[in-house]
């Protein structure tokens, strides 16, 4: 389904702070786990539904020695912003998902519906079937609210700056110049904001950059180059510290 990535997963790996580019809606199918999100320190078990918004900084740990396995559906934001207007029937705006946990065994069949859909249906049908199955998951996640409400305008003006060009060089000098704060203000506020340095959040664009060239078959060396690294083996540290898994193994899925 255009604008939708599907991960299914069983790991031990502990994940550091990172952030996706799309909204997140999984089902962990064995185990538990521990997480900060930017809507407070959440623990998730088998059977729970858990989501992520874009650029909400979240990390990820398994509860126990024995991992977790969950799956998710990752949702490119022009698709739910459409899903959600329907629902709404035409209120437009961002949205993000308040409860990083449901615990709700309806929503986990309707999520569990829709990514067997997604995974398997080959049908004539598939994509009706497919689109009725988002539409009812998403009218049942509770607490969709408009974004960026509780972040300062000037720390959104310096997020914004670095997601128009992450590739572009930036100084936390640049950023103070652009908010009228001072360099003190825009470190403490930006981390306060979306609990993640500039720095950080800046690495993390230029990743999802370079995922993005990667994804669309991209060599690795140059989809590094592309997303502002120095060279691929930058990129690939933090690939692997941010998603499990390596740039390799990353197109060779997209690839099948």
């Amino acid at each position: 389904m255009a604008g939708v990535d599907a991960v299914v997963a069983e790991s031990g790996h502990s994940f550091p702070r990172h952030m996706h580019e799309q909204y997140g809606i999984g089902l962990i199918d064995r185990g538990s786990q521990k997480s900060a999100s930017g809507r407070g320190p959440v623990e998730a078990g088998a059977g729970d539904v858990i989501t992520v918004n874009p650029g909400e900084v979240h990390d990820g740990s398994p509860i126990g020695d024995h991992g977790r396995a969950w799956r998710m559906l990752y949702f490119d934001p022009a698709l739910m912003a459409e899903a959600i207007g329907d629902i709404r029937e035409g209120g437009g705006g961002t949205f993000e998902i308040a409860e990083p946990v449901v615990r709700d065994r309806r929503v986990a069949g309707l999520f569990a519906n829709l990514f067997q859909g997604l995974a398997t249906d080959a049908t004539d049908a598939a994509g009706l079937r497919r689109e009725e199955a988002l539409i009812m998951l998403l009218a049942r996640i509770p607490g969709l609210a408009t974004a960026d409400a509780a972040i300062p305008r000037a720390i959104r003006i310096a997020r914004d700056y670095i997601d128009s060009d992450p590739v572009a060089p930036l100084s936390l000098f640049d950023l103070a110049q652009l908010t009228g704060l001072s360099r003190f203000q825009v470190v403490r506020g930006f981390a306060r904001a979306t609990g993640m340095t500039a720095h950080a959040y800046l690495m993390q664009r230029r990743l999802q950059l370079s995922r993005r060239h990667i994804a669309r078959g991209m060599a690795l060396a140059e989809a590094a180059l592309a997303g502002g690294f120095a060279d691929q083996s930058h990129m690939t540290r933090l690939f692997v510290r941010s998603y499990g898994l390596s740039p390799g193994e990353y197109a060779a899925a997209r690839a099948l």
